[in-house]
C-alpha cells in the first residue's frame, strides 16, 4: 500500500504521512467495515483516496500545469524499440503533474479501469483516457530522451 500511495503522491515523505492517515482512519471506521469486500481492498481504497486528497491540497498550495503534456499526446512511437529500466522509469513517472501521475498509476499499475478512475478522481472517463495517453508518451519520451536527468 505504501508504493501504491507513493506512486500517487511521488514524496516518500507525503507517502508515509498518507499511509500512516489511512491506518489510522481504518482504525478509527472498523466498526463500519462491513465485509462486502476484502478488508485489504477496503484499505486499499481508503489509501488511494488519502493520496488523492494530498494531490488535492498540493494543487490548491500551488498551480500545476498539464500544458506541457498537450506536445506528446499525438506522438506515436514503437515501444518494442524502447528498453526500459525500473530506475528511468519510476524517475521518469515522479516527473509527472500530480494528475497525470495518479491516473498512470491507478490504470498500469493499480488495474483500475478508465471509469472506476474517473469516479475516484471525479473526472470524465475522457479525460481519465486523455491523461493517461498523454502521461505514457511523456514517460516513453522522457526516458528515450534521457530527460529524467536532468
Amino acid at each position: 500500500m505504501f508504493n501504491t500511495c507513493f506512486r500517487i503522491v511521488g514524496s516518500l515523505e507525503i507517502a508515509e504521512e498518507v499511509l500512516q492517515d489511512a491506518f489510522v482512519e481504518a482504525f478509527l471506521h472498523l466498526k463500519e467495515f462491513d465485509f462486502r469486500v476484502e478488508f485489504g481492498a477496503w484499505l486499499k481504497r481508503i489509501a488511494i483516496n488519502k493520496s488523492l486528497n494530498a494531490n488535492r491540497k498540493r494543487y490548491l498550495e500551488t498551480e500545476d500545469s498539464d500544458d506541457y503534456l498537450d506536445h506528446f499526446a499525438e506522438e506515436n512511437t514503437d515501444e518494442g524499440e524502447i528498453q526500459f529500466e525500473v530506475n528511468k522509469v519510476i524517475k521518469a513517472i515522479q516527473l509527472l503533474p500530480d494528475k497525470a501521475r495518479t491516473v498512470f498509476s491507478l490504470y498500469l499499475l493499480e488495474g483500475y479501469d478508465h471509469e472506476e478512475i474517473a469516479q475516484i478522481m471525479d473526472i470524465s472517463i475522457s479525460t481519465s483516457k486523455t491523461q493517461f495517453m498523454r502521461a505514457k508518451n511523456f514517460v516513453r519520451e522522457t526516458i528515450k530522451s534521457n530527460l529524467y536527468e536532468r
